[in-house]
């Protein structure tokens, strides 16, 4: 079982907290927005979607 991370790029603000957060990485900013990089590596823990303010991203259960 896996998850599917979105990143809205419109209310990404781009300052690093899901970075800094993720626990396994999934993240990094290209282009001043975070990306999800390695999606397949998510723990669905949504430490990203508590610390994100501007609720750009989303945790979805495959």
């Amino acid at each position: 079982m896996g998850y599917s991370v979105l990143v809205d790029v419109d209310k990404c603000s781009g300052d690093g907290e899901c970075v800094d957060v993720c626990p396994v990485e999934v993240y990094e900013l290209q282009g001043g927005k975070a990306v999800a990089v390695n999606e397949e590596e998510c723990l669905g823990c949504e430490s990203c979607v508590e610390v994100c303010e501007q609720g750009a991203i989303t945790i979805e259960e495959n």
